[in-house]
């Protein structure tokens, strides 16, 4: 498969040994170097491509994708308020978008185990505090990070009483406190807490690595070769 990848940081150099090491060639490699290549010509190169950048620049690359008619797999953060439009845009281009806030097969693991230990919390939601914890680099843009957010949201939809999340510890029951750190050059850590004056339950994700991200991303621009439409981690793990 022939790949191109739009960000070439860290996490871009990570999927390309990932990918170079499962066969495929990497055609196209756009950072903050050459933006001048990021045209359709160029990517029609290619059979996929991989996007990790910044929120701001992540909406024009993917209608650029669009237009290129490839499927785009991106796993940039931070422009979610803005997904309904992005959606609507791949499926009037009849494009293939492949977006989530983790790539790591544990991770989306864990968003699964978060809905279902917040189902069995809901019935004792006014006995137990509910937060979210995230740590992650000091190089990280957004916070709260994705993931946190995706975690946020499944504990929502599963206790009634909160209704919307904070990135701040709060005492407010209809909120959902969402703690953000930055530290160092710490991967990921995403810890899920329920505190009462009885006990207290932890679930805790953390990241070793950058490779689990990085080897979900290839996975998911070899899923999406071929298909149409919106697409998630959930389709390709069958979860």
């Amino acid at each position: 498969m022939k790949l191109a990848l739009i960000g070439y940081g860290k996490m871009g150099k990570e999927i390309e040994k990932i990918a170079l090491s499962r066969g495929h060639e990497v055609v196209l490699k756009i950072d903050i170097s050459n933006p001048e290549d990021l045209t359709v010509e160029n990517l029609q190169k290619a059979d996929v491509a991989i996007e990790f950048t910044i929120p701001d620049s992540a909406i024009a690359n993917y209608q650029k994708c669009f237009e290129a008619g490839i499927p785009v797999v991106s796993g940039t953060t931070g422009w979610l308020e803005k997904q309904a439009e992005v959606h609507q845009l791949c499926l009037e281009k009849n494009g293939t978008f492949f977006h989530t806030t983790n790539f790591s097969v544990g991770v989306n693991i864990f968003f699964a185990l978060n809905k279902k230990l917040a189902q069995l919390m809901a019935p004792y939601q006014e006995e137990y505090k509910v937060e979210v914890k995230e740590v992650h680099h000091i190089h990280k843009l957004d916070a709260p990070s994705g993931t946190a957010i995706t975690l946020a949201e499944g504990i929502m939809e599963n206790i009634p009483s909160k209704k919307s999340w904070v990135n701040k510890a709060t005492d407010n029951p209809a909120e959902l406190g969402i703690i953000s750190e930055r530290i160092g050059e710490v991967p990921g850590i995403h810890t899920i807490t329920y505190d009462s004056g009885i006990d207290y339950i932890e679930i805790t994700h953390s990241a070793r690595n950058r490779q689990g991200l990085a080897l979900g991303a290839v996975l998911a621009a070899e899923y999406s070769a071929g298909k149409k439409g919106i697409l998630s981690m959930n389709d390709m793990l069958n979860i």
